[in-house]
């Protein structure tokens, strides 16, 4: 069990450390269907170039209402595949070990820096968009952008922000093309009185 916390201790020291433009395969998680598994992904791809949530987050990096971590993507893939395709061992033989915080799912953490398929880099490539999938329609709470942990809600038009994530293959030396939507400007109230001389 020592050396389970270990490894998962060292895959999340590696998140930590990640640089702009580093991809992290962090785990397998394994699904209802035994020959399926679920791999995330994590990537810091904040630009603050353009983007007011970027900015925020980094200039309260030491809040910790405020995310300046990694943003993280998942797809599903036959084991069978990822054994042939990415030379990756998701098997029952594998070192599996429980997840963290879900109790009866299991992980195995991997770890692997930039991974590839058929040459191309797998990056975390962002989207975001006013349409709810029928979950985020169903926990708008959770699942609209906010400005921080507990912060208002940022809209687009007067619409809620979804930011999704998806995992792209991309030649080396190219960038994802993440789609971040322009959020609505913000009315501050200054209780100013209108009376010169007040």
């Amino acid at each position: 069990m020592a050396k389970d916390k270990a490894t998962v201790q060292s895959v999340n020291a590696q998140i930590e450390a990640l640089v702009k433009g580093d991809t992290l395969l962090v785990q397998a998680i394994k699904t209802q269907n035994p020959d399926k598994v679920q791999l995330e992904f994590a990537e810091k791809t904040q630009a603050v170039a353009g983007n007011s949530s970027a900015l925020l987050g980094l200039l309260n990096q030491n809040d910790d209402r405020f995310s300046s971590g990694a943003r993280r993507a998942w797809i599903t893939a036959e084991i069978i595949d990822l054994a042939d395709k990415m030379d990756l061992n998701c098997g029952d033989d594998a070192d599996w070990v429980d997840h963290p915080t879900k109790a009866g799912k299991e992980v195995l953490p991997i770890g692997q820096m930039n991974p590839e398929l058929g040459g191309l880099r797998l990056r975390v490539q962002i989207e975001e968009t006013t349409e709810a999938t029928e979950y985020q329609a169903d926990h708008i709470e959770d699942s609209a952008k906010r400005k921080g942990a507990d912060g208002d809600f940022i809209t687009c038009g007067g619409e809620y922000i979804f930011s999704n994530t998806v995992v792209v293959p991309i030649a080396e030396g190219e960038e994802p093309t993440h789609t971040i939507l322009k959020a609505d400007a913000v009315t501050v109230k200054t209780g100013v009185n209108d009376e010169v001389g007040m």
